[in-house]
């Protein structure tokens, strides 16, 4: 497929990450849609009559996306494509991930757990002690940390991150001629050795106040779970934390005093059950279904099955206890040959004797 043609769809005025989805579907490639007559692309979904208009001047994203890989190939960026095996996976299935994103640096974006931070840009020394912390615990779980390279909790984020050797991504919100906040250009060099700067946005894209929204969807998008440090009752962090949810990721808050402006923000997510509440790494470890390895980088070893299991809850707790990952209710009753209403209350009472934990998902694993 060719490069061009795909950072040329992005600079098509009006379409975005869907509507370009939609035409590369019905044109069969990013190459193929710029050769499709303009009255044809009228029958893809969604590209009504308003919308043709848009697609009559083909020439011009043509000759920006020229500009756009001399750029990339002259400051050494990295345009990884949506279909590229690159391109963050947890991202990819999000209805509004970007088309393309454009990388500096080595990170790899899909390893097996990766935690994005967020929180305000005026960080308290309680909040910056919250996450130097958290993040030192972290280091022993081998993850991937993403944030927004702004200041305050971001900063301290990513600087935690670099402190313990954790690979950690800064999403940026606007282009790679450009950096914002201007003091953060030396910590974004050095997050490039082990992990990468990361941006939707092409060269000459200044840092709007709109793009930060935008920004931050891909901040909750590439990870597994947020966490909110400090944040006030208006601003980036609780968008992030509202986008994370609604594309069903795992959500977390520390918790704060009442009358403190910064912990507002994540007070309001615990109590309307929009983030749970974290107090250490340990709650984090318990919901995400984290398992810590020893020193010789194996998972110890269960405890003998409990003899006073009935002969269908034994069946359970082994299966669920052999399998490598936190099992899904639906695969239990797929693999035990088990209805799911009998399984459903099976795994309550054996959940209520503390023999098994339930995790967000559905999923489950032995105690």
């Amino acid at each position: 497929m060719s490069l061009l043609h795909q950072v040329a769809l992005t600079f098509i005025k009006g379409i975005g990450p869907a509507y370009a989805r939609a035409m590369i579907a019905y044109a069969g490639s990013a190459e193929a849609v710029f050769n499709t007559p303009v009255a044809k692309l009228k029958n893809v979904p969604g590209i009504a009559d308003k919308r043709v208009g848009l697609l009559a001047d083909m020439k011009s994203p043509l000759l920006r996306a020229e500009q756009e890989l001399a750029f990339a190939e002259k400051n050494g960026v990295d345009i990884i494509y949506y279909h590229d095996a690159r391109y963050p996976k947890r991202l990819k299935s999000c209805d509004d991930a970007p088309l393309l994103l454009y990388s500096k640096g080595m990170a790899d974006f899909n390893v097996p757990k990766v935690i994005s931070i967020v929180g305000t840009r005026n960080a308290t020394d309680y909040g910056k002690h919250l996450c130097n912390q958290l993040i030192e615990e972290l280091q022993q779980y081998h993850v991937l940390i993403a944030s927004g390279l702004a200041l305050g909790i971001d900063t301290a984020a990513h600087r935690a991150s670099l402190k313990y050797n954790i690979p950690t991504v800064g999403v940026l919100g606007h282009g790679f001629d450009t950096m914002y906040p201007a003091g953060n250009r030396a910590l974004a060099d050095k997050m490039q050795k082990e992990g990468a700067v990361l941006t939707e946005y092409p060269s000459g894209t200044i840092p709007n106040r709109e793009n930060f929204p935008q920004r931050n969807r891909i901040v909750a998008g590439m990870a597994d779970a947020t966490i909110v440090v400090e944040a006030s009752i208006k601003g980036g962090a609780l968008i992030t934390a509202e986008i994370a949810n609604s594309y069903n990721r795992d959500v977390f808050a520390f918790p704060g005093r009442i009358n403190d402006e910064f912990s507002e923000g994540c007070n309001f997510l615990i109590r309307n059950n929009k983030a749970s509440l974290l107090s250490c790494m340990a709650d984090l470890a318990f919901m995400m279904g984290w398992e810590k390895r020893d020193d010789a980088g194996s998972v110890p070893e269960q405890l003998m099955l409990p003899i006073d299991l009935s002969t269908p809850e034994q069946l359970i707790y082994e299966t669920i206890r052999n399998n490598k990952a936190p099992l899904a209710i639906d695969d239990l009753a797929i693999r035990i040959s088990m209805p799911t209403s009998t399984l459903a209350m099976n795994l309550l009472n054996m959940e209520m004797q503390g023999f098994i934990r339930s995790l967000p998902g559905k999923t489950y694993v032995v105690n």
